[in-house]
């Protein structure tokens, strides 16, 4: 064993645990933290954010500091939608085929510059590249997608008039005006930008206030849509903490957008009800991943590594809970305990580590606090439970539990880390309602040879979003269809037709011709009444909707 693949020893309060996880070897001549985020980068980045104070983001790879960025005050927000408003109107009035062609413009920005926002995702994240690189293809695909289907999307809508031929009725759907979007840490590209290209083509500006740890990342995709011609005042940025400035930013909005913890979701929906306007949100998970007896083992258990820690299971729709049939679950847990412990550990800006960080101080306490009172209370450690500060603050090995019961946290709290549960079951029905046992309903994993069966499994399992034989990535990365949560996991959809039309008012215009809707021709107002019961009746006969 080299020096760079030594393990760590970690004493917690369950008794000494060794670390096995493999550190990944940083290439030569990687580029450090000074080299990406450099005084005219983070002065080109900031110059348009408005803030009177100061504040500043921070790197989990190290803990150092990245950047000193404006700081926003509650005024400073007001004047931020103020800047926006007075935008929109002219981008609203510009053709949505202009607007399309912004998004796919940017589409070929960010595929031509990832280099520089995948180094900016690690350094703010502390993700592994090939977990930010995840971001990248999420951005393109949904700036293609909205690119391309914006105008059918909005284009207005001939509908069946209350009298056919005599009633001309047009559906227009119109911008809400000024949406206020308040974006997470863990997704700081996608979640930030790809929430808001929809909202920009339906002609909409937009105020967002990014995390501020993961702030330049969001930045750096706002100087790339300018670049891409998205005129600067639609889009401003304004960052703070939260408590200060998201309650600001819904005050103020025409429309809220929120990613984020279902408690803080709570809040903004009553604070954006309070003012009578719409809100989308997307929260937190316990998603589950079903293991039937006739799958293919060796692929679900290397399916469950990609589920379960992809960006250190720093993912709303991460599995965070497993159901393996008994019959296979010995062979199945074996093989993803080998392969989640060969999971290499790194830091570098380069593709090579398996996993990353976790992004802060809260994020490791909670991911130790969870795996050290389950093993407190009986379950079995299969793999990991070991801090790794020999690579950097905040690393945490990928975790496997086994024996997992309530009342432990870890059985029923969403962690947010790297951290899965394995359980058993016995039959179909059993494993349904396990899964259902949750006041969660994001994302859940179904894996089967049998598609039939895999499909019906689905349809009984309450999430957003289901999918067959992989754990996240098609149902989120097939961007027509829709992507949100049942239950606590919250309200409205992305992507899709619901992702863009939520940006938008419904305006039907109606235009009567010939005839008024009223007595006419000499009638009076019975023989009116008994034309117009005879003209529902006869419309009826003919199946006029």
């Amino acid at each position: 064993m080299t020096d760079s693949q030594a393990s760590t020893t970690t004493t917690a309060t369950s008794g000494t645990r060794v670390g096995t996880n493999p550190v990944a070897a940083a290439p030569a001549g990687v580029r450090t933290a000074a080299d990406v985020v450099t005084p005219e980068v983070i002065a080109q980045l900031t110059r348009d954010v408005v803030g009177s104070g100061r504040t500043a983001n921070h790197s989990p790879f190290t803990g150092e500091k990245l950047a000193d960025l404006p700081e926003s005050t509650p005024e400073d927000v007001e004047v931020a939608f103020e800047r926006a408003r007075a935008a929109q109107p002219a981008w609203a009035a510009t053709p949505v085929r202009a607007r399309a062609a912004v998004l796919l413009r940017f589409h070929d920005l960010v595929l031509q510059r990832q280099s520089e926002v995948l180094d900016l995702i690690q350094l703010e994240t502390g993700k592994a590249r090939l977990h930010a690189h995840e971001e990248v293809l999420a951005v393109a695909v949904s700036a293609r997608h909205y690119g391309r289907r914006a105008v059918s999307y909005l284009r207005p809508k001939r509908h069946t008039g209350v009298v056919p031929t005599l009633t001309k009725v047009t559906e227009l759907r119109q911008p809400r005006g000024v949406v206020g979007q308040i974006a997470p840490w863990n997704y700081p590209l996608e979640l930030s930008v790809g929430d808001a290209l929809p909202a920009f083509v339906s002609g909409n500006a937009v105020v967002m206030k990014p995390d501020t740890e993961t702030a330049l990342t969001a930045l750096w995709a706002r100087d790339l849509l300018i670049e891409a011609g998205l005129p600067a005042e639609v889009f401003q940025v304004v960052l703070g903490e939260g408590p200060v400035v998201g309650p600001a930013v819904v005050s103020h909005a025409d429309y809220v957008s929120f990613t984020g913890s279902t408690r803080t979701g709570r809040e903004v929906a009553q604070g954006a009800a309070a003012r009578l306007v719409g809100v989308s949100l997307e929260l937190g998970g316990k998603n589950a991943m079903l293991v039937l007896e006739d799958a293919d083992v060796e692929k679900a258990a290397a399916g469950a590594v990609r589920a379960c820690f992809s960006s250190a299971g720093q993912l709303c729709i991460s599995i965070e809970r497993l159901y393996v049939h008994e019959s296979v679950a010995d062979d199945f847990v074996e093989r993803f305990a080998a392969r989640t412990k060969a999971m290499r550990l790194g830091s570098a800006l380069a593709y090579g580590a398996d996993m990353g960080s976790l992004v802060g101080e809260r994020q490791l306490e909670a991911v130790s606090r969870h795996v050290d009172e389950a093993v407190e209370k009986g379950a079995t450690l299969v793999a990991g439970g070991v801090a790794r500060p020999d690579i950097g603050p905040l690393f945490y090995e990928p975790t496997i539990l086994d024996g997992v019961e309530a009342p432990m946290a870890v059985c029923g709290e969403e962690t947010f880390g790297p951290v899965v549960s394995v359980y058993r079951f016995s039959d179909d029905d059993e494993a349904v309602a396990l899964a259902n046992a949750t006041p969660y309903g994001l994302n859940s994993s179904v894996w089967t040879r049998n598609a039939g069966r895999g499909h019906r499994v689905a349809a009984r399992l309450r999430t957003g979003t289901v999918n067959i034989n992989e754990g996240y990535a098609p149902a989120y990365g097939s961007v027509q269809s829709p992507m949100g949560g049942m239950k606590d996991s919250g309200l409205g959809r992305r992507h899709g037709s619901e992702g863009i039309l939520k940006y938008t008012e419904a305006q039907t215009v109606a235009q009567q011709r010939l005839i008024p809707l009223a007595p006419a021709f000499g009638m009076d107002d019975e023989k009116y009444a008994a034309f117009m019961s005879r003209s529902l009746k006869a419309m009826k006969a003919f199946r006029l909707r």
